[in-house]
């Protein structure tokens, strides 16, 4: 009995610090901005989250994140807490390992297409073959163009793929570089308004819209940080949608674009309406999952739509929105 009592005793006294850590007062809440997330440009301009969380003796860390691959690298090396990608993005990442929950829809965009210059003899999908093609790996342009080349019978070799990240891959296109290019927002409306580049290829049913990710550690031990972080996302939903000229003013500045590049993102390729993660993206990320299996991007037996339903929280902003 006593060598039963030490050992309880002992394993107490390991158990003890893990919990006094989750339960100190969280020091840094580091979270990530990106020209395809307009609600983060607009939280982070009018220093909400710095605000709020002021009072806590808790600074805010925001880091810029170009595209879906490098938050999702941020989120799988434990450099922010709060990250924001496409939604099969998200699902290729957690597959592979990142550790990642999805309990918020920042929006339903328009933000990828295929992109060719305006003097371009490719009219089509299938005059894809055989061109060189650049699109950043790990993003919805990159997925966009795989499952867009599905739709004609072309795969991924019928192409010279050039990896390249957003804003390289639209300066490679312009330069001639390459034939055609994935483009993502707001580089690719730049594109079109500046240079007359032609979008050859559409389908909003294969933009995965825009999640924010949150590392499940964190999500376990900080959820009431997560639930005002989602609240201002939420207030600058709500403020976007009542001002759209003056979140495309923020766009325009922080991407340095022109106020025309930002207006066309954020008013006709922008749907705020639904924020509440739920049947509809669920549905749509195992629509659009078998591409990573045909592809090869994941393992060959990778259960996806289990993968899907462990993403998609369909319950923490529902409930905490509910509480605010």
């Amino acid at each position: 009995m006593k060598r039963r009592t030490l050992l309880q005793a002992a394993a107490g006294s390991l158990a003890a610090p893990s919990l006094l850590r989750a339960a100190e007062p969280l020091k840094t809440l580091r979270l990530d901005y990106a020209y395809y997330s307009p609600s983060s440009l607009v939280i982070r301009r009018f220093g909400w989250l710095e605000e709020d969380f002021a009072k806590d003796g808790t600074t805010v860390k925001w880091v810029l994140s170009a595209g879906s691959n490098r938050a999702l690298e941020y989120l799988n090396s434990n450099s922010i807490d709060i990250g924001s990608s496409a939604g099969l993005a998200a699902l290729l990442s957690k597959a592979n390992g990142t550790p990642i929950k999805a309990p918020y829809i920042f929006s339903r965009p328009e933000w990828t297409a295929l992109v060719v210059r305006k003097d371009s003899d490719i009219r089509t999908l299938a005059d894809l073959k055989g061109r060189k093609v650049a699109a950043t790996k790990g993003t919805d342009p990159y997925l966009f163009l795989l499952r867009s080349l599905h739709t004609v019978g072309l795969k991924r070799q019928d192409i010279e793929h050039v990896p390249l990240q957003h804003a390289d891959g639209r300066a490679a296109l312009e330069q001639g570089r390459v034939d055609a290019w994935a483009g993502l927002d707001p580089h690719m409306a730049a594109s079109e308004l500046s240079t007359g580049a032609k979008l050859i290829y559409r389908n909003v049913a294969f933009n995965t819209y825009g999640f924010l990710n949150v590392r499940e550690d964190f999500l376990a031990q900080q959820p009431d940080a997560v639930r005002r972080v989602i609240a201002s996302y939420e207030r600058a939903r709500k403020w976007i949608v009542a001002n759209p000229a003056g979140a495309a003013r923020i766009l325009s500045e922080e991407a340095k674009v022109s106020l025309e590049v930002a207006l066309l993102q954020i008013k006709l390729r922008t749907d705020l309406s639904n924020p509440l993660p739920g049947a509809e993206h669920v549905k749509a990320l195992q629509a659009a999952s078998p591409i990573l299996l045909d592809e090869a991007l994941v393992k060959p037996g990778t259960d996806l739509n289990r993968i899907v339903t462990d993403l998609v929280d369909t319950r923490f902003a529902r409930s905490q929105l509910a509480k605010a």
